[in-house]
């Protein structure tokens, strides 16, 4: 059965409410599905069957109505805390055992959610590739010779190869996103904020926020709305704003200027990304070009600013005691902060107000801004031949996100001839995840959408 079973999060629910699936079958399927084999290097620690199971009857005479991720297997990101199980940050030495779980990871167990294992990841979450980790590179899942997309690597395969219903990731820079885009998946990065971050290692403590990948966006919806929440202990947690989930009939979308559109040279993107403004444009979009250059300035800020000196300051003490233990890409990049002072900070800090300010002016006239996810995708082999060149051309549509304070879906919108996926990101100010998320199903049911890597069809929704 578990070959061929859709995870999606209503399909499981109903077959819970039914009868026809128990939570001891599913996961002694998803078990056997993971097998022993991880040559796509999504673990750093799977959990164990019994583990699972020890979950599983936690929910034991607990109806399936009541608790709305009921039975849903996920993922989680391995510098997110889960109770009694290390915490990497893909850095063995590392290692700590937390004593309890990361807030959102304990509200979605709460809401009846069975976490399956800790995923792999770009060591510190630093980096937009996945293949900067001693527990291996991380593989795509529809073309192991090329990258995954990071840094929450492994959280993205583990839902496109059909062996969780949906994961949590990180996102500082573009990490809930980029990997999405590589996967087939729908990734939420959502307003700062909105996610609590207690028991998440810092990678840039103002920007960071927990992400989330699905299946489809109609899942990250269900995931978001038991996971969000004020969180007293997350200085950066803010109370949740009331915000409609209606998006208009008819909006307004900006796309950057045709001469501010960078793909890198990958010579089919340009037409797939084309076809999603014409998808866009078909349930009521009108495009609009927008000057994209006080975004592209901002995403600048973030790596060749001081902000990179907010990874040093997370991991200040471990970094210092034992530099050799660290990816040598990641310490380079994390040592570079040293060089950084304090008026440098200043400053910065004043670029990005200006920049803040040139921006916002642009969301007068548009609902939302489209962009590709990334304008191109690369080998493991070429990431490794080139790695900074290759994640500072990733990083092109996603620096900015965080800096701007703006919510963004990343959304599979089509695939190139040799068969990997291509997406778009569709974002907006804070507080308007919902809408997006709905303009993200509209999109979803204008293509002819798989469900990851698993060759599942869509099932169409009613929007």
């Amino acid at each position: 059965m578990m070959t061929t079973l859709s995870l999606e999060i209503a399909h499981l629910r109903s077959l819970y409410l039914s009868g026809g699936l128990t939570l001891t079958a599913l996961l002694e399927g998803l078990d056997e599905r993971m097998g022993k084999d991880d040559s796509h290097h999504i673990w750093i620690r799977r959990l164990t069957l019994q583990e699972m199971l020890a979950y599983a009857r936690d929910l034991e005479g607990k109806d399936p109505a009541t608790l709305p991720l009921y039975g849903i297997p996920f993922a989680i990101k391995d510098n997110i805390d889960l109770a009694g199980i290390p915490t990497t940050a893909a850095c063995p030495e590392y290692a700590y055992v937390p004593e309890k779980s990361a807030t959102v990871v304990q509200k979605l167990i709460d809401a009846g959610a069975i976490p399956v294992g800790k995923t792999n990841l770009d060591q510190f979450a630093t980096g937009l590739v996945g293949t900067r980790s001693p527990y291996g590179a991380c593989r795509n899942s529809f073309d192991p010779e090329y990258i995954s997309g990071g840094s929450s690597a492994g959280s993205a395969v583990s839902v496109a190869l059909g062996l969780a219903s949906f994961s949590l990731g990180t996102d500082t820079a573009g990490s809930g996103r980029v990997p999405a885009a590589f996967n087939n998946l729908v990734g939420l990065k959502p307003t700062c904020g909105l996610l609590s971050t207690t028991g998440v290692v810092p990678a840039c403590r103002s920007l960071d926020c927990v992400s989330i990948f699905a299946l489809t966006a109609y899942d990250a919806e269900t995931v978001l709305a038991s996971a969000q929440g004020f969180d007293a202990e997350d200085a950066y947690s803010r109370e949740q704003v009331a915000a409609t989930a209606v998006f208009p009939a008819k909006f307004t979308f900006g796309v950057p200027r045709a001469d501010q559109l960078a793909f890198f040279d990958n010579v089919e993107t340009p037409d797939l990304f084309a076809q999603a403004v014409a998808q866009l444009e078909s349930i009521g979009g009108q495009a609009m070009e927008i000057d994209f250059a006080p975004f592209l300035d901002t995403a600048r800020l973030l790596y060749e600013g001081p902000w990179v000196a907010e990874r040093y300051a997370a991991i200040r003490e471990f970094f210092e005691a034992r530099p050799d233990a660290i990816f040598p890409v990641t310490r380079q990049i994390i040592g570079g902060a040293t060089k950084f002072s304090a008026a440098d900070t200043f400053t910065a800090l004043y670029k990005l107000k200006a920049m803040q300010r040139k921006a916002v002016q642009v969301w007068s006239g548009i609902d939302v801004l489209v962009t590709p996810t990334a304008g191109t995708i690369y080998t493991i082999d070429q990431v490794n031949a080139d790695p900074v060149r290759c994640n500072s051309n990733l990083g092109y549509y996603t620096n900015f996100m965080n800096l701007l304070d703006l919510a963004a879906v990343a959304v599979p919108t089509s695939f190139q001839q040799n068969g990997l996926p291509f997406g778009i990101t569709i974002c907006a100010q804070a507080n308007s995840d919902a809408s997006l998320l709905e303009l993200a199903s509209c999109l979803e049911n204008k293509n002819n959408k798989t469900l990851g890597a698993t060759g599942v069809e869509y099932q169409k929704r009613s929007i």
